[in-house]
């Protein structure tokens, strides 16, 4: 279609504005580390603490002793803080399987076939989901614990040919018993909308090294947070329950499972005995892990189409010992190479020195990581104790908490938005000369005041030249511009490209940054995409050309205060 008239005539003109583009999260973060339970190498989303719970667990005893992981302190503390979505990615040394479900019978009343009906499986991986053991007086499993799970089979009819599933707690009674799931009017019949493996589902997810991806292996999406259905007896199928009269066909009635309750068993995998915790993490052994089990994850979450989110931390990883350098190299580079997100990172380990955090400071330059320092003391807040956590693990609910009353161009730092209630003392009480050689060397300073308590006071990159990207709310003001627009790009992508297409784009990214720009986060903007550098042979190359130009606001680190003291007498000044 023209665009413009050469002789008289009317040109109706389309300028769609209508484009929709999903505004980007704020208070999203990315944790790779051990939990309790869950799926292992599968990174999973959950909007709450309960639900980490629910799903990856809290506490876990190792030694006889009763530890939290920092993967469980830092799930706290960002929703604690306000925090949204956390995306967990669990890792764990050696191999892990799920728990299977113990046999479930068919009708008592004579059935012609052998073996389980179907079999349930976890999940969740390693030995902690396996409640297999024998039931009480009170119906209480042996091994029945809050982490794990039972099964129970209740309402079967064989007049309708259904039956129903409750996943229960794997600690409950059956007097005091605690329904996780409930599935209704489950049927063997495959020909059924109610067929078990479609309500429930078949499906779970693997993590495969020789593509570096997800694989989703079954038919039918899994709709239970807790269970799915691996395996289904051929010879209890049902196909066309029903003759011509609606009536049960005998030879299919003694296959319904009668009424009946079990346990998960045979899954592998464990905690490390005599793991080191909290402050006596060291190179060989980080909370009963080494450095090679980060890798695939790490690896994982350079797929900034899968996984959005705009921190990322790896507590328990530091930079200062060699056997860690290479994880925290590969974080750093997808970190870079995704553009949307910043790695908060750690340098040493507990007890270290100030010369010692700048040391390793000074060996790593770029804008899309940072790191806070000393350790620090907090309430593990689900075993109650005092332990030692690395600053990362604590970061990202200072993102959370400054994202939820600011914007992420605001600076996460100071007495405002960059305080640590839920810490009770740094490492080391930093002095005013400490502060400076640690800010002089990009490490961000956690000071503690009398008045305030424990606060971030410092919000540098780790970039070493001086320009507005060595600053933690300008690398994540570019963040967040170059997430909406992007966004917005994207669906421009195979769009006519004309002059409509263009001014859409514009129509959608000027107001936007005009927002930014109410909202302090910028002084000024320029768009560009017009003909001056849309020219006819880059249109020619089919491509669609944009030129943002951005003067980010910078904050206030150095306040100077002049008192000037006259005397009696003297005017001030105009």
């Amino acid at each position: 279609m023209a665009e413009t008239l050469i002789s008289p005539g009317v040109l109706a003109r389309e300028n769609d504005s209508s484009f929709i583009s999903q505004t980007p999260f704020t208070n999203t973060a990315a944790i790779i580390g051990p939990t309790v339970k869950g799926p292992v190498e599968v990174p999973t989303i959950v909007t709450s603490y309960s639900s980490y719970v629910n799903r990856f667990g809290a506490t876990l005893t190792s030694a006889s002793n009763v530890y939290s992981y920092f993967t469980s302190i830092a799930a706290y503390n960002f929703f604690a803080n306000g925090g949204e979505a956390l995306l967990v990615a669990r890792v764990a040394s050696g191999s892990f399987t799920p728990a299977s479900s113990s046999f479930v019978s068919g009708s008592t009343a004579g059935a012609v076939t052998s073996g389980s009906a179907f079999t349930l499986k976890t999940l969740s991986d390693g030995v902690i989901m396996n409640s297999a053991g024998t039931e009480d007086s009170q119906g209480a499993l042996t091994n029945g614990t809050s982490d794990n799970l039972r099964w129970e089979i209740s309402n079967p009819s064989t007049a309708s040919g259904t039956f129903d599933i409750i996943v229960r707690q794997g600690n409950d009674t059956t007097n005091n018993k605690i329904a996780l799931e409930t599935w209704t009017g489950l049927s063997l019949d495959p020909k059924s909308p109610n067929f078990i493996s479609k309500v429930i589902g078949d499906s779970y997810e693997a993590y495969n090294g020789a593509t570096n991806s997800i694989q989703v292996n079954g038919n039918y999406k899994t709709n239970s947070r807790y269970v799915y259905v691996s395996a289904i007896n051929a010879d209890f199928l049902t196909p066309d329950y029903f003759d011509n009269t609606g009536t049960a066909k005998a030879e299919f009635t003694p296959y319904i499972p009668v009424a009946q309750s079990g346990s998960f068993g045979a899954a592998t995998g464990d905690v490390k005995g005599g793991a080191n915790f909290y402050g006596s993490i060291n190179g060989t052994n980080t909370q009963g892990l080494v450095a090679g089990n980060y890798t695939n994850m790490i690896s994982l979450l350079a797929n900034q189409d899968d996984y959005k989110f705009n921190v990322l931390v790896t507590p328990g990883l530091y930079d200062s010992d060699a056997n860690y350098n290479t994880e925290i190299t590969n974080a750093i580079n997808n970190t870079q190479g995704r553009g949307d997100s910043i790695y908060v990172m750690d340098l040493v380990p507990y007890n270290s020195s100030v010369s010692t955090v700048t040391t390793k400071s000074a060996l790593r330059n770029t804008s899309y990581a940072a790191s806070y320092w000393p350790w620090l003391q907090t309430v593990d807040p689900d075993s109650g104790q005092l332990v030692w956590v690395p600053a990362s693990t604590m970061m990202p609910g200072v993102y959370a908490y400054n994202d939820s009353v600011s914007e992420p161009w605001f600076a996460p730092a100071g007495i405002n938005r960059g305080g640590l209630d839920q810490v009770v003392r740094p490492e080391i009480k930093l002095t005013q000369a400490q502060r400076d050689t640690l800010y002089t060397a990009k490490v961000n300073p956690i000071a503690s005041f009398p008045a305030t308590g424990v606060v971030v006071y410092g919000q540098k990159t780790l970039q070493t030249k001086a320009s507005a990207l060595d600053r933690v709310n300008v690398r994540r003001l570019l963040i967040a511009l170059k997430n909406y627009i992007s966004d917005v790009a994207q669906n421009l992508v195979f769009e006519q490209n004309t002059i409509a297409t263009r001014n859409a784009f514009l129509s959608q990214v000027n107001p936007y940054l005009e927002t930014v720009q109410q909202r302090q986060g910028l002084y000024a903007f320029k768009v560009i995409m017009d003909e001056s550098n849309n020219t006819a042979d880059v249109i020619d190359r089919n491509q669609m050309v944009g030129q943002i130009y951005i003067q980010p606001t910078k904050t206030a680190e150095f306040i100077y205060l002049d008192f000037n003291i006259l005397p009696t007498g003297a005017t001030f000044p105009a």
